[in-house]
């Protein structure tokens, strides 16, 4: 039996989002706990799944924000450190009217790029069912190589791995690198997530089917998840392919935290059916569980503290007259 059902390693940062005006007419900035793993997590933990993450913070107001706010989630934090020389990592994110986002980093460094492969606990990815990790672990060499070495503690124990590229431009020295290490994750993932803008980025197409095709007869990716914002998302397994729509009858303020809500919603749903189960209905039903997941948490500001409930989801596929 594992301890865990999922572990991710990563980021934990604070996303500072608009949150109107001031009375002198200043923007207002709020302080929302992020970062795409724990995100994740968060999702995860609202589910009724066992969770744990291996980071780094600031050993400072914002890194103690963020362990509470973690902790709080029902994550184990017992492999998240605090780092007392290099600041916890921040994010200023302006929203625009239909709800994209762009990003301001302050991160050159940031406490959770200075994750060391000896600090990463690899006791706590063997007693996981899935370990999970994106691309932000990868932008230096020291948190490179603990990303490595996690990735290499969860293929030798029977581990599956789970890979999010989340591409954030800002943050890499060149799009050669970022590339680069997107095709790391590809070649050794059991489970894609993987978003329309990052798909055509890697394969220079805007044929999400074909793309597909590409990534897993390049890489041999069990199961792939693409997602397409407000055009819903797409699962591939073996020959299947399914689509299945968005909801967007719903009131959009942001969509930060949207793509880490539907990873969040896949990887429970995974969770609970066995790889053998994975039917084209049940890939439809896991489409439509995760869309009306990651549309909801669209209608709130942050993502990490205000993951939607069980319930709400099921009510959101209920009202628009789908069923699992």
């Amino acid at each position: 039996m594992k301890k865990f059902d999922v572990t991710a390693l990563g980021e934990l940062l604070i996303d500072f989002t608009e949150s109107g005006t001031s009375p002198q007419g200043n923007p207002v900035l709020e302080a929302n706990p992020g970062g795409a793993p724990c995100n994740v997590l968060a999702m995860l933990n609202k589910l009724g799944k066992k969770t744990a993450f291996i980071g780094k913070v600031g050993d400072d107001t914002f890194g103690h924000m963020l362990k509470s706010a973690v902790e709080e989630s029902g994550t184990d934090v017992t492999n998240l450190l605090m780092d007392k020389s290099v600041r916890t990592t921040l994010a200023f994110v302006h929203t625009y009217p239909d709800g994209e986002r762009e990003f301001s980093f302050y991160r050159n460094p940031g406490a959770d790029m200075m994750l060391t492969k000896s600090e990463v606990n690899a006791d706590i990815i063997k007693n996981s069912k899935i370990f999970h990790f994106g691309t932000l672990s990868s932008t230096n060499d020291g948190v490179r190589a603990a990303t490595r070495y996690a990735i290499d503690a969860a293929k030798n124990n029977g581990v599956f791995i789970s890979f999010d590229p989340n591409l954030r431009e800002p943050l890499w020295a060149s799009l050669d690198d970022a590339r680069r290490e997107i095709e790391y994750g590809l070649s050794v993932c059991d489970i894609l997530k993987i978003s329309d803008n990052e798909l055509e980025f890697m394969t220079g197409t805007s044929d999400y089917d074909a793309a597909a095709r590409m990534l897993r007869e390049k890489y041999n990716i069990p199961l792939m998840f693409v997602t397409l914002g407000a055009d819903g998302s797409r699962a591939y397994y073996k020959d299947i392919a399914v689509y299945a729509p968005s909801f967007n009858d719903i009131k959009t303020i942001e969509k930060t935290g949207a793509g880490d809500t539907f990873t969040g919603c896949m990887l429970s749903f995974f969770l609970d059916c066995s790889v053998k189960d994975l039917t084209e209905e049940k890939l439809r039903e896991l489409l439509i569980f995760a869309n009306a997941g990651a549309s909801l948490i669209t209608t709130k500001k942050g993502a990490l503290r205000v993951m939607p409930e069980k319930e709400e989801i099921e009510a959101l596929i209920n009202e628009g007259g789908c069923k699992l």
